[in-house]
């Protein structure tokens, strides 16, 4: 049996096309109406799907005109006898095997989109660059669809690559619009920063510092818990000297009261941690065993641009026993994809606050705006 599938604006004009190619014996196996064209489920038109079907034997056999055809018909069949054939199976076994070339042809057409996604251009060339600055698939995905859905509400004369522009910055803008962004407020006196080994967070801390006392001319004391390095509280008690801030070493949440307590008076507190695997859950239950998280306090998590972004959510995913009040992202300059600056709030919900753009004490440190990180991704402003 030979079965093909037609697809044609109306069933009158499907039934002329099966007539002529496969003629009258041709049998109907299914039809529906289905969706064609568009592009992401827009501008789609609706057309019918008909698959039929036509048994050569059927087709060769000649027109019985007259009885006597009949009779050796028949008188054939005697001498050569042919196997008769069930339709009714034989069309299930077909829509069988038509349902199952549908399933692997959706199966791959479903795969090849969420890796390969073709947009027209210029679209195709933001989905590129925000693909090579690593932003997620999810929230390009998301992007791409509201950029393609604004240009085809918009007049034809808005049409041009420069409103795609300012539509993504706007578009972006609001996502970011609930997530906090900005540095210390000051509102709390304790500032707690975490965070993996190897992200420069003594270094954060120390800028910190100096940013508060010389440009914010704030009173400032440091504590530090990272008695696992010397070297770590060497460094800090030389940025407190240069500072002429005071510094106090905890080895046991006592200590750390007891440092508090001998602090109040201060505008503000920095506590500096050891740096650990913190993908790693144990290690995020130890810092409550040196630094107390039950006080009125807001911490920071350290994290470095340089780190996978999948590594990033991994550790913050760690912490909802200790509450993060924002991230911190180091190492600016030692990368040039910054997906991150944006998958963070976007993605995870959790403000950005600073970033730190080199090693130089107190300069290399931006105070993050929502402007800033769209012109770090976006690589270019957009009044440009």
């Amino acid at each position: 049996m030979k079965v093909k599938k037609y697809t044609a604006n109306s069933m009158h004009e499907a039934m002329k096309v099966i007539r002529s190619e496969l003629g009258d014996d041709a049998v109907i196996l299914n039809s529906k109406e289905v969706d064609t064209g568009g592009f992401l489920g827009f501008f789609t038109k609706k057309k019918m799907e008909v698959i039929a079907a036509i048994d050569p034997a059927v087709s060769r056999a000649p027109i019985r005109k007259t009885t006597s055809n009949v009779v050796r018909s028949r008188k054939a069949d005697v001498v050569s006898p042919v196997t008769p054939q069930k339709e009714e199976p034989t069309q299930e076994q077909l829509m069988k095997e038509i349902n199952q070339l549908k399933e692997l042809v959706q199966g791959l057409n479903d795969k090849n989109s969420s890796v390969n996604k073709e947009y027209p251009e210029p679209f195709q060339q933001i989905d590129d660059q925000l693909r090579v600055q690593g932003i997620t698939e999810t929230i390009r995905f998301s992007i791409m669809k509201h950029l393609l859905k604004q240009w085809y509400d918009q007049s034809t004369s808005k049409r041009n690559q420069q409103e795609i522009k300012i539509e993504l910055y706007n578009y972006l803008q609001s996502l970011l619009a609930n997530v906090p962004i900005g540095g210390i407020s000051f509102n709390k006196k304790i500032l707690n920063l975490v965070g993996p080994t190897g992200v420069g967070k003594t270094t954060t801390i120390a800028k910190l510092a100096a940013d508060s006392v010389l440009k914010k001319k704030k009173k400032v004391a440091l504590i530090t818990t990272d008695t696992y390095r010397i070297a770590a509280v060497e460094q800090l008690k030389t940025y407190a000297k240069i500072l002429n801030i005071p510094l106090e070493v905890a080895y046991s949440i006592e200590d750390f009261k007891k440092a508090i307590e001998q602090f109040k008076h201060y505008d503000l507190i920095l506590v500096d941690s050891a740096g650990r695997n913190f993908r790693n859950q144990l290690y995020v239950e130890e810092l409550s065993k040196v630094i107390d998280f039950e006080q009125d306090a807001d911490t920071y998590l350290v994290l470095s641009l340089t780190s996978k972004y999948e590594d990033m959510k991994k550790i913050i995913g760690q912490f909802h026993l200790i509450p993060l009040h924002q991230v911190i992202l180091t190492k600016h300059d030692e990368t040039s994809t910054y997906g991150a600056m944006l998958n963070i709030p976007i993605d995870l919900g959790k403000g950005v606050a600073y970033v730190t753009t080199g090693q130089n004490v107190p300069d290399d440190i931006v105070e993050v705006t929502s402007e800033y990180l769209l012109s770090c991704v976006l690589e270019v402003k957009i009044n440009e």
